[in-house]
């Protein structure tokens, strides 16, 4: 299984936990020049820009380790995008949230989920500045 397929199988597991959990799926990769957001939903008050991150059992690198700070960067300037630009809700005034998702799998060409973990709030805006 390519990098890619990995990836989007991932990405489906997120999305039907997170959907188990009781978010709304609003968007999925979404991409502007400077990042991609992989999975955008709502719960509650939050607006929440999910990072998704597939790993193979036993990666010298976790996906939590892998959203480094430039990808934190990306993420938060994308979704300021979103929120500024795309985003229209209904009138409630949603809170952003960034989460990430790291799910391990068996390695091969059929793929097996071991572990789904989603870190809530895994990271803040302070300390990334946006510029336009």
């Amino acid at each position: 299984m390519d990098k890619k397929a990995k990836g989007d199988f991932g990405e489906e597991l997120v999305c039907a936990e997170l959907i188990k959990r009781g978010h709304k799926i609003i968007e999925r990769n979404f991409r502007k020049a400077y990042g991609e957001i992989d999975i955008i939903s709502r719960i509650d008050r939050f607006l929440v820009f999910t990072e998704v991150k597939t790993r193979k059992r036993g990666s010298m690198v976790s996906g939590l380790e892998a959203v480094t700070q430039t990808k934190r960067r990306r993420i938060v300037q994308t979704a300021d995008f979103y929120l500024c630009n795309v985003f229209c809700g209904d009138g409630v005034r949603l809170q952003p949230r960034y989460d990430i998702a790291e799910v391990t799998v068996t390695g091969g060409d059929a793929p097996t989920l071991l572990r789904l973990d989603i870190y809530e709030d895994a990271f803040t805006t302070d300390g990334i500045y946006t510029i336009y």
